[in-house]
């Protein structure tokens, strides 16, 4: 039976049910779904968009589970159907229209298939897609001659997956013959020379889900107990820190938004399965598509016809894509602090290149703990168990698709391989399996990530060396329609599987219930060596000797010769510089990134020392980010990227050395422990392999890589490839231009001395340092881009070792205290360097002479990319210690206060008008920012970002420290309240800890089972996030759990009501507290207060400030008169308050009244409410992330506070419940 219920918004909710709908429970949906009606009718008639019909989505899961939090029972699916305009766009990949809705709506007429015998593998491998090459064909066909029966269709398919380009790295492992010389070494073998090489700080390279390096000694703020309510405490262990980046380009070309999430998910995933277990803290990512066609004054977009895009445009991509990637770690809970963009295309001669096939590369860094670093053998009765959601028909195939050309397979086949995303579901696995990790004895064995190739690779895997089988009965099925080989094969996200040993099975069982994560014993360790499915119902799908799965696949070869392609050198007039400047920076590379830094939380779990955007006006120019590996402590972890695959089309072997050098001179800015011998890296392979010439120049790249790596004196512990980087359009194809992504990773010594791109006035002299011991040259720069060029010659990097010494001789520096502000030079030149360095402040120029840069070319010296940086002084010291060291160096002039740049060049003079270029620099931004943000704020964005610059007023008594814990005796009782889906609870945890309470970890099914009361507790902090993925409205299902549930709701109004508490919500607990009426409980039945959407209908993250008004809050009113900078990051952050002001205790506004300083539109400006009597406080924007000066964005540069004045208002909390 299906339900409909009926929004005044035209919005209908299909319920469908297996059991009959009581009248309670229709009016807790009633309520749920926003004061609806049940309507009467079995079917409508109107046209409606919804969901596939065949395919579950995330929303259901979670707004179905919601139901089962409420007492509500039977209800199998939830799905949302809005009115639909007949011509109005849709995306048809997640959607499609319904001609009505009725009781068959939801039917897919579908028999689960039986086991098949598959006598003819050939033909089988072409109708299913599978990428299977002629030798692997062949050897699937003997090998079913030696067992004497014919292979089964999931035993074929099992095989075409684990044993996919996607999953095994045939090529990277394999021959390479060229020009029929073969080569002495694999491709993958270069890479490891590098760690033999120069193994430095390496504990496991190349044989996990990610690299492991050695961390310093770091402080573990955790709760005692994982399986109960319990209260925090510290402990010291020694840290590993890992490092690991993924593409996820085919389905990101397919569907952007679910390709990009779940690429971002499952890097995710290897970051969580490192070793026993280990901790992802933060994520970067880098986009890369064909030009976006953003406007009609870019020719150099013109010069190559647009294609006929097959699935979605380039700029579909760019907006779906950084949504998807957003949305997850947005939800998931993990900051996005690193990223990179470049568009390309290019057609000379007969080549046709660009990014058509897109690449979508998400990273990350996290860390673990020294002693579970390395996986342990799994032994014979061995649990196996699954973490995570159900299976669905999603995803079939994705690991063998991947490894084909995008456009080669039939369009049903790649979107079948498309997957779906629930980070909401993947947080709570992760939320266990940090558990395990946090525990003195970790009863993880071994674990793995679950996502190409799907249980047949996760389980697989994890039984490797030991065999195992696994019962296809107890595998969750989402879907009753799937046949075993869809069960066993498909990609369904969210899901880690692991071994444990059976005497531990009883504490993950409770902590994965308490956390409401799903978890299935599938099946046990063997030990025989073999690797089956099997069902006890039927024929077993897979029963198959471990050897004959991974061992003996036919090696890959690859032959090619070297082509001697060349492209025509560039042509320009010096006199017209201006021109081309502005050109350069309209360009998406060169070009402001604040589209996508605006939507992407970047301030999750109160550990972000170093993010994107920097200076009063927070403009996306940092060059390298640091997540801290503590609250207590400075130590942290240093990333950043590079590339260069337009200067790689010129040379390969330059476009290798020219991403690494910018890694590198990115990574600089940060101070490491061992300067660059801290430094590891990620080398991420998408090229257009088996076309003629790609497979040679791939191999000198990577060979580039290898040898530059160890003139560096470095290594490459971790990377992935991609190798079907071409789109085909019938009989043409389009090839991406063969491309390295570098990531780094880092012990950063010192959080507090990163050095940032924004010049000041009151310091020293601008120097430039070349770093590429090189002449200057254009080819593959971005100027090049706009001249719809490629050029003849690029820069390149000659010396490493003289590289390394300057490297090494910047960060002594940087530890000294001797640079102030520094910058790259990369993407559009020294020009666009100099310029960037004025940007983020309104107040600031510069008087330089560029005279002694490069050979009296004045384009040359302007936009040329050549490696090398720009740094201010803080004073002389830095030029003697320079001579001292010999690095030669070029004194370019001083920063002044007026906000232009003088530009000197052989006696020539002109100048730049600041804001003029940083509005048309900002113009890209803008552009993109115009097809995600509604209302018309794009454009309000745009007028506004450079007249909101931060201006704070400190409270005058602020001494930048908190009282020792130590020396506090009386410590109140605080309790951190959770959803699943919460993501900010160890933050606010650690606040309210550094402020002198014991602080106790509460989870709702802790208030749902009786097992907490909260009888004891003072102070109650509910925490921020996303619970249920804010399904059907932020807090919704929360306030549902709370209120439909008898002991949370007594446990609740019980604290409420007493007059010894005090309590904060801050952004989900915000949502929470406004959605229960816990801060105006007197206007519940007349006109409440609640939150709602941003103006803007998207998510809003930005460090802005706020004005504390004179007010009544406990925690706040010593900070009356103070405008202080902190962290907001929400999608639905709008107070909705339909009375006078006057009937509301207002305790802050945002800085400024209009968007983005204010970035949801808020009613009266307003950013913080409390109850009248002070006790509760609701806070959308995040007091709790912005507790440490390190903290903050932009923190006043003459203060040397450990803590910012947030740290009072907890504090003042803690002193309050003392009394």
């Amino acid at each position: 039976m299906i339900h409909f219920f009926n929004h005044s918004t035209s919005n209908v909710y299909a319920v469908q049910l297996d059991a009959p709908l009581s009248e309670e429970s229709i009016q807790k949906l009633n309520w749920l779904f926003g004061n609806t009606q049940v309507l009467s009718d079995i079917a409508l008639s109107a046209k409606y968009l919804g969901p596939r019909a065949a395919m579950i989505t995330p929303w259901s899961t979670n707004a179905v589970e919601i139901t089962q939090n409420m007492g509500i029972s039977g209800i199998v699916r939830i799905e949302l159907f809005k009115f639909h305009d007949v011509g109005h766009a849709f995306d048809p990949m997640i959607s499609q229209v319904y001609d009505g809705l009725n009781q068959e709506m939801f039917t897919v007429s579908v028999t689960p298939e039986v086991v098949q015998q598959i006598t003819d593998i050939a033909a089988y491998n072409t109708k299913e897609g599978l990428s299977l090459s002629k030798n692997e064909v062949q050897y699937l066909v003997d090998l079913s001659i030696k067992i004497e029966r014919p292979l089964t269709d999931s035993e074929v398919f099992g095989f075409s997956q684990v044993n996919s380009e996607h999953c095994r790295h045939k090529i990277f492992n394999g021959a390479f013959i060229i020009d029929g010389e073969k080569m002495p070494e694999s491709l993958f073998s270069l890479i490891k020379k590098t760690a033999k090489a120069f193994p430095n700080e390496i504990v496991s390279a190349y044989k996990d889900n990610v690299a492991f390096i050695k961390g310093p000694k770091v402080e573990q703020f955790a709760p005692a107990q994982p399986d109960v309510p319990s209260y925090y405490e510290t402990k010291d262990f020694e840290s590993v820190i890992s490092l690991k980046a993924e593409t996820h380009n085919f389905p990101t070309t397919v569907e952007p938004f679910n390709g990009a999430a779940t690429g971002s998910g499952g890097e995710i995933r290897d970051r969580l399965a490192g070793g026993q277990g280990s901790i992802p803290v933060a994520g970067t990512a880098l986009y890369m598509t064909s030009y976006s066609r953003l406007a009609d004054n870019r020719p150099w977009e013109q010069a190559m016809d647009e294609r006929k895009w097959l699935y979605q445009t380039p700029m579909d991509i760019l907006i779906k894509a950084s949504n998807g990637a957003s949305d997850f770690g947005n939800k998931f809970g993990q900051p996005l602090i690193c990223g990179s963009l470049l568009t390309f295309e290019h057609t000379e001669g007969e080549q046709e290149l660009g990014f058509d096939k897109v690449i979508m590369q998400a990273g990350g860094i996290g860390y673990g703990k020294a002693e579970q670093a390395i996986k342990k053998e799994p032994q014979k009765g061995d649990e196996i168990v699954i973490l995570g959601g159900d299976n669905y028909r999603i995803g079939m195939g994705g690991a063998a698709v991947s490894s084909a050309d995008t456009g080669a397979l039939g369009s049903g086949i790649e979107l079948n391989a498309i997957q779906r995303s629930n980070p909401e579901m993947q947080k709570r696995a992760a939320n266990t399996v940090r558990a395990m990790v946090e525990l003195d004895e970790n009863p993880i064995v071994s674990i793995h990530d679950h996502g190409a190739g799907g249980h047949l690779n996760c389980l697989s895997e994890l039984v490797e060396d030991t065999g195992g089988i696994i019962n296809l009965e107890k595998l969750p099925i989402g879907d009753p329609t799937l046949s075993s080989k869809e069960i066993i094969g498909n990609e369904s996200q969210e899901r880690m599987g692991l071994v444990i040993c059976e005497k531990d099975i009883d504490l993950l069982n409770r902590v994965a219930k308490r956390e409401r994560s799903p978890l299935y014993q599938v099946g046990k360790v063997t030990g025989d060596h073999r690797f089956t499915f099997e069902d006890k119902t039927a024929q077993n799908p897979m029963d198959l000797a471990l050897s004959d799965m991974f061992g003996s696949s036919p090696k890959t070869i690859m032959e090619d010769k070297k082509l001697n392609c060349t492209y025509k050198p560039l042509s320009y007039h010096g006199g017209e510089f201006k021109y081309y400047l502005e050109d350069v920076l309209r360009l998406e590379a060169v070009a402001c990134k604040d589209w996508l830094t605006n939507k992407v939380d970047r301030c999750v779990g109160g550990k972000v020392a170093k993010q994107q955007c920097a200076g009063p006006l927070q403009l996306p120019l940092n060059d390298v980010a640091v997540m801290a590996l503590d609250y207590s402590g400075v130590q942290g972890i240093a990333t950043s990227m590079g590339h260069a695959p337009v200067s790689g089309l010129i040379d390969a072997a330059a476009g290798s050395r020219n991403a690494i050098a910018e890694c590198l001179t990115n990574l600089i800015w940060a101070p490491l422990d061992k300067g660059i011998k801290s430094v590891s890296l990620s080398a991420n392979w998408m090229w257009p392999c088996k076309y003629e010439g790609e497979d040679a120049r791939l191999y000198s790249a990577v060979e580039a890589v290898s040898d530059f790596a160890i003139g560096l004196g470095i290594n490459v512990p971790t990377g992935k490839d991609s190798l079907s980087m071409a789109q085909k359009y019938g009989d043409k194809t389009v090839l991406a231009p063969g491309t390295v992504v570098i990531s780094s990773a880092a012990h950063c010594d010192d959080i507090t001395k990163i050095v940032e791109p924004v010049l000041q006035v009151d310091k020293g002299a601008i120097y430039y340092i070349d770093m590429s011991n090189d002449v200057l040259k254009l080819g593959g720069s971005s100027f090049a881009q706009t001249r719809a060029a490629i050029g003849d010659k690029a820069p390149d990097i000659f010396n490493a070792t003289e590289f390394a010494r300057k490297f090494q001789v910047i960060q002594n520096a940087i530890k000294l205290n001797m640079i102030s502000a520094g910058h790259d030079i990369s993407a559009g030149g020294i020009i666009t360097t100099l310029l960037e360095m004025c940007f983020a402040d309104p107040k600031i120029g510069v008087n330089v002479d560029l005279s002694g840069v490069g050979d009296g070319d004045f384009i040359k010296t302007l936009f040329a990319e050549n490696a090398g940086v720009i740094i201010q002084a803080n004073d002389d010291k830095l030029e003697s210690y320079l001579g001292q060291e010999g690095i030669k160096f070029v004194k370019l002039g001083a920063v002044t206060s007026v906000p232009k740049i003088e530009l000197g060049y052989d006696g020539q003079n002109d100048t730049l008008d600041i804001a003029y270029y940083r509005d048309i620099w900002y113009e890209s931004s803008f552009l993109l920012d115009s097809k995600q943000t509604a209302n018309g704020l794009a454009k309000e964005r745009y007028d506004n970002y450079k007249v909101q610059p931060l201006n704070y007023t400190f409270p005058q008594n602020w001494s930048g420290q908190l009282p020792c814990r130590d020396a506090i005796n009386h410590r109140p009782k605080a309790a951190i309240l959770r959803e699943k889906g919460s993501n900010s609870e160890r933050e606010m945890a650690n606040a309210l800890y550094q402020a002198g309470f014991e602080v106790k970890d509460v989870h709702m099914t802790d208030l749902i089972s009786g097992r907490e009361t909260l009888q004891d507790i003072q102070f109650l902090g509910a925490v921020g996030g996303f619970s249920n993925s804010d399904v059907l409205g932020s807090a919704k299902g929360w306030a549902g759990a709370i209120k439909y549930n008898d002991k949370a709701r007594k446990a609740i109004m019980d604290f409420f009501q007493r007059e010894d508490t005090l309590s904060i919500g801050i952004c989900n607990g915000c949502q929470l507290f406004l959605e229960l009426d816990l801060i105006n409980p007197e206007q519940a039945n007349d006109q409440p207060s609640r939150m709602t959407y941003n103006d803007s209908k998207k998510h809003e993250s930005n460090f802005t400030s706020v004005t504390i008004k004179e007010n009544t809050s406990v925690m706040l009113s010593s900070l009356a008169g103070s405008t202080l900078g902190v962290w907001i990051s929400h999608g639905e952050g709008k107070f909705s308050l339909p009375k006078s002001e006057d009937e509301y205790n207002v305790v802050a506004k945002y800085g400024y009244d209009s968007y983005p300083s204010n970035p949801n539109g808020s009613d009266y400006n307003v950013a913080m409410l409390s109850s009248t009597d002070g006790r509760h406080l609701a806070t959308m924007p995040h007091i709790e992330r912005s507790f440490y000066a390190w903290n903050w964005a932009h923190y006043p540069s003459d203060k040397a506070d450990k803590v910012s004045p947030w740290g009072e208002a907890f504090v003042n909390a803690r002193k309050w419940c003392e009394k």
